[in-house]
């Protein structure tokens, strides 16, 4: 098996990212990413995709990310024509807060690849023919940016994937239908969760949300994302409060009542104990 690296691909280290066509009339081994994740549109044809050591059918206006680490081949190719966009996940972090918290984006975006990175898991995007027309046209429209290189391409090209990224995941979600129900319950979990962190949240109510148990919703957490509910609502928080400490000068007591915690002392135990250092000395040492 292979490792690919971004820099093979683009050597501009201000914008880690790059986008082309592949037409594969051939195998393509086993391989894996390791500083980039893959978004990968099929526009025409068909082939076996390997993920893992678990195959399926890919075809024509098939979407899927595949994540940095996760090994992945394609067989038996036929008249097999993708476009890849390959990009740090950072990227992503760009998006707004509306977006995060799409069930398409959850799915599509973060759920999905890490599952399938540790997990037999099949699903897809399967875009319509007009959804398609529309995907290729924006596609076109980047690779042109990305090959003419004019002055502010880097600012094009980030607001025309995140368009692709908007697009792609409200498609994902008029395809509910037939997804992994237990992993769109999940999405809602977390799409709940996204929109509500900063707020008092319990495991009551993000269960409501998501039309399911408590019992069963620790349990798809644990399944599907390997940890719990309340694990990723406290990381949500502490990532807010990292910010707050760096761009504002606001007391370590508002920062944790503004960051959902509502005693200060709590606050401060577990941001030291996720990061390592207190509240203040992370100011201290931004």
């Amino acid at each position: 098996m292979s490792i690919t690296y971004l820099e093979w691909f683009t050597q501009d280290k201000q914008f880690p990212f790059f986008i082309h066509y592949g037409e594969h009339d051939t195998d393509v081994e086993l391989h894996k990413h390791i500083d980039f994740s893959e978004l990968v549109i099929v526009l025409n044809g068909n082939a076996t995709h390997i993920v893992n050591t678990e195959s399926s059918f890919i075809k024509k206006g098939d979407v899927f990310v595949i994540n940095e680490s996760t090994s992945h081949a394609y067989k038996d190719p036929h008249d097999f024509k993708i476009c890849n966009i390959m990009y740090r996940p950072e990227m992503l972090r760009s998006a707004g807060p509306d977006l995060r918290t799409s069930n398409g984006f959850q799915m599509l975006f973060v759920l999905e690849p890490f599952y399938r990175s540790i997990h037999s898991y099949k699903s897809k995007l399967s875009l319509s023919i007009s959804s398609l027309e529309f995907v290729s046209a924006l596609l076109s429209l980047m690779i042109d940016e990305y090959n003419s290189k004019l002055q502010g391409y880097h600012t094009m090209l980030l607001s025309r994937f995140m368009e692709l990224v908007v697009y792609l995941s409200r498609q994902y979600d008029n395809q509910e239908k037939g997804i992994d129900s237990k992993l769109m319950k999940l999405a809602k979990a977390i799409s709940y969760i996204e929109d509500h962190y900063l707020e008092t949240v319990t495991l009551e109510e993000i269960a409501g949300k998501s039309d399911i148990s408590v019992r069963h919703l620790n349990r798809i957490f644990q399944s599907y994302y390997q940890t719990t509910p309340i694990f990723y609502l406290q990381r949500l928080r502490l990532e807010r409060a990292c910010t707050l400490l760096k761009q504002t000068k606001l007391n370590i007591i508002d920062i944790a009542c503004q960051c959902g915690f509502t005693d200060s002392n709590y606050f401060t135990r577990s941001f030291t104990k996720a990061y390592g250092l207190s509240p203040r000395a992370y100011r201290m040492n931004r």
